[in-house]
C-alpha cells in the first residue's frame, strides 16, 4: 500500500494544524479502497469517552471522499451530499480504522462510502456521499496550496 498526500492546515490531515488530527491514509489497490488510522483525543468528545458526532461525520466525509484519489492524487472533489448512520458510540482514545470506497465514479462526480471500525471489527458509523468536481474559482484558490499537497 502507498500513502496518500496530505496538506498543511486541513483539520484532519494538516501536518501544521496544531489542533488537527494529523490523519494519514493509504491506498489499498487490491481492495480498491483507502484506509486511514486515527485516535481521536478525549477533548473532541460529545460525551465523556465518546467522539463527538460532528467529528465522526468529518472523519467519514474525508475518508470516503479520498476514495476518488486512489488512482489520481489530484482528483480533488467536494461533498454535495453526506448521509451518516451512527450505529453505536465511537470511543475516544482508541485507534480507529476508517475505510473509504468509490461505488460509482465519473470524471465529474462519484458516489462514495465510508465506515469506522474498532480494533475488534465492530463498525461504529457508516456514510454514503456524493462528491463532485469543485467550481473553477475554488480550484484557483487551491493553486498556492498545491506545493504543500504531498506524501509525508
Amino acid at each position: 500500500m502507498d500513502k496518500q498526500p496530505t496538506s498543511r492546515y486541513c483539520f484532519l490531515c494538516g501536518e501544521e494544524n496544531p489542533v488537527g488530527l494529523k490523519m494519514q491514509w493509504e491506498n489499498d489497490r487490491k481492495m480498491n479502497r483507502v484506509i486511514g488510522k486515527v485516535t481521536v483525543p478525549e477533548h473532541f468528545n460529545g460525551y465523556p469517552g465518546v467522539v463527538h458526532g460532528g467529528i465522526v461525520a468529518t472523519i467519514l466525509d474525508e475518508t470516503a471522499g479520498r476514495a476518488v484519489l486512489l488512482n489520481d492524487p489530484m482528483n480533488l472533489m467536494v461533498t454535495i451530499k453526506l448521509d451518516i448512520a451512527y450505529k453505536q458510540p465511537t470511543p475516544t482514545e482508541t485507534e480507529l480504522t476508517v475505510i473509504g470506497k468509490a461505488r460509482r465514479e465519473t470524471s465529474r462526480r462519484a458516489m462514495v462510502e465510508g465506515e469506522i471500525v474498532l480494533p475488534d471489527g465492530t463498525v461504529t458509523a457508516t456514510c454514503n456521499a456524493i462528491v463532485v468536481k469543485p467550481p473553477d474559482e475554488f480550484k484557483a484558490s487551491w493553486e498556492e496550496e498545491k506545493k504543500y499537497w504531498k506524501v509525508r
